[in-house]
């Protein structure tokens, strides 16, 4: 059974690993919403619905004509993210009277892990780093990439007809993936929806109250959320793609929907163990604790149409 990690964290008997989860999913708009399906072994292979066999109506005492539907395979391997939380023996005694010194370390780390999970989960190309998987950047193809307008287009623009050929290209996004329940984009295009919900009166764009106290803006009451940013504070969606003259200035808006497995189509969490955390151990190299955070973890594309990406979008 598929599971989020706050639904692992809360059957968890573990309370080291629980707590590093309850860290990962405030830190990730994806770990909030992802569905992690427990695989054997160390990769998962899985055949997807490529073409329909055919139907048809028959006169009576006439035959069908025989046909078969065809499937194509595909195998997600499993990666290792996670580190290892030292602290010396001396600042653990010293320094523990009011912040427990490890488990700071600790939940830092699970940040740090929640991070680099985001950022593989839009930008990961094995082909850049061999120990990583491909996120949707790279996954994404064909009718599952829309261009927005041959030199990007504005969110705002004249605040009329710029912003009306805006949201029909982010309402094709969504048509190229029907069941989102996720945008995602930054900080910069967050800001220029908001200017355009002012100047919209179809209501089509609101805001919300997530489970953690945040407001949320949506759009058709999907979830239009930043992606954040990677560790050495850069964003995960720039502003600095190109698109025809727009030169380092455009950006990419992503639409998600979030899956189950082959019976439940869209993006999946794959794992092996969850995630699993070390209890604090002394290191025989040196006087120091250390803690380890260690997930077999993947990602899988379920169904036709699990996710599409908007390119060219000016913050403008």
């Amino acid at each position: 059974m598929a599971l989020t990690l706050a639904q692992a964290a809360t059957a968890s008997t573990n309370q080291l690993a629980a707590g590093v989860m309850e860290t990962l999913v405030p830190n990730s708009p994806f770990l909030a919403r992802l569905n992690f399906d427990t695989i054997e072994g160390n990769a998962y292979q899985y055949n997807s619905e490529l073409t329909l066999s055919g139907a048809e109506f028959r006169a009576v005492n006439a035959g069908y004509a025989e046909s078969t539907g065809t499937f194509t395979s595909a195998t997600e391997s499993l990666v290792i993210l996670g580190g290892d939380a030292d602290v010396d023996r001396f600042i653990q005694q010293t320094r523990s009277n009011l912040i427990d010194q490890m488990q700071t370390q600790v939940r830092m780390k699970a940040k740090a892990v929640a991070y680099k999970f985001n950022d593989a989960f839009i930008n990961g190309d094995t082909a850049v780093d061999a120990n990583s998987f491909n996120g949707l950047k790279k996954r994404l193809s064909g009718n599952q990439v829309i261009a927005a307008g041959t030199n990007g287009i504005p969110v705002v623009g004249n605040g009329g007809t710029d912003t009306q050929a805006f949201f029909d290209q982010l309402d094709a996004l969504l048509a190229a993936c029907p069941d989102a329940e996720l945008l995602v984009t930054n900080q910069q295009i967050l800001a220029r929806f908001r200017s355009a919900s002012r100047r919209l009166t179809s209501g089509a764009i609101g805001f919300e109250n997530g489970a953690l106290g945040q407001v949320t803006m949506t759009y058709n009451g999907i979830p239009l959320v930043d992606a954040g940013k990677k560790a050495d504070g850069t964003q995960i969606i720039p502003q600095t793609e190109t698109q025809g003259t727009a030169t380092g200035t455009t950006s990419s808006i992503y639409a998600v929907s979030f899956g189950a497995g082959l019976s439940d189509p869209g993006v999946v969490g794959l794992t092996n163990g969850g995630v699993q955390v070390d209890p604090p151990r002394q290191l025989e190299t040196k006087p120091a604790w250390r803690s380890r955070i260690e997930w077999y973890c993947g990602v899988a594309l379920f169904g036709a149409q699990p996710a599409a990406r908007l390119t060219g979008v000016l913050a403008a």
